[in-house]
């Protein structure tokens, strides 16, 4: 059987047409995040190297609210970190697919591994089994090209002219939203789920812990109910 040509820029293209529709809520997202950084007394470096160097919203905006509350450093550190725990997992989850690419290349990738770039190369690694690592790595890339900029962009508009959007507008709504589109398609197995409904009954249960907090511990639980579930379902296929 004849193996098909690798084609690392129609992965490309792949990857950036798969990305296009999260524009939608990038926008609204980036637009918020630098409302609110420049509500919180941010000036416009400030807030601008944050959303560059981090490139996290999630992170950042926890980041922000913790500021806003006079949260010690060290709690908005580490609830941070926290809120970015997940990268960690995506990083393991992509390791098969793209750790033999060069240092300098899994360097980038790293920088811009966010949930929509994970959410989009690993669901296309796995329906295509057979792409190379250079045809992987352009998809990843390419996920990224309408991602980054908007959101750096709209993040300025955001510090500059956030005073003037008007509050019928609710952009807020752009945060869960883009999680719900993100977290949903990767709800595969009965771990997944179980993960899922554990991070939010803690986070939910435990919301009157000060500084937010309470997202520690519903991580760490989420990540042992959803091994726990593997493990358990492993065993019943073996003894079955």
């Amino acid at each position: 059987m004849t193996q098909p040509t690798p084609n690392p820029r129609a992965a490309f293209w792949r990857g950036f047409k798969a990305a296009t529709p999260f524009i939608l809520v990038v926008i609204p997202f980036a637009l918020l995040f630098g409302v609110v950084a420049q509500e919180a007394g941010l000036n416009l470096l400030q807030l601008m190297s944050m959303t560059v160097l981090v490139i996290a919203g999630a992170a950042q905006l926890t980041a922000l609210a913790l500021l806003q509350e006079h949260a010690p450093t060290a709690i908005i550190l580490v609830t941070a970190l926290a809120v970015n725990l997940r990268m960690a997992m995506y990083s393991a989850a992509l390791a098969p697919h793209i750790g033999k690419a060069g240092l300098l290349t899994r360097l980038w990738i790293s920088y811009f591994l966010v949930d929509q770039s994970f959410a989009m190369a690993i669901q296309e690694y796995e329906d295509r089994p057979e792409m190379t690592i250079n045809e992987k790595v352009a998809f990843f890339f390419g996920t990224m090209v309408p991602i980054a900029p908007l959101w750096y962009g709209a993040t300025l508009v955001g510090a500059l002219l956030g005073s003037q959007i008007p509050p019928e507008f609710s952009l807020d709504f752009a945060v869960p939203i883009c999680f719900i589109a993100i977290t949903g398609p990767m709800l595969r197995t009965p771990a997944h789920v179980v993960a899922a409904l554990v991070s939010v009954v803690v986070a939910l249960s435990l919301a009157w812990i000060p500084y937010s907090m309470g997202l520690l511990v519903a991580s760490v639980l989420a990540m042992m109910a959803g091994a726990q579930t593997e493990v358990y379902l492993q065993r019943r296929r073996a003894n079955a």
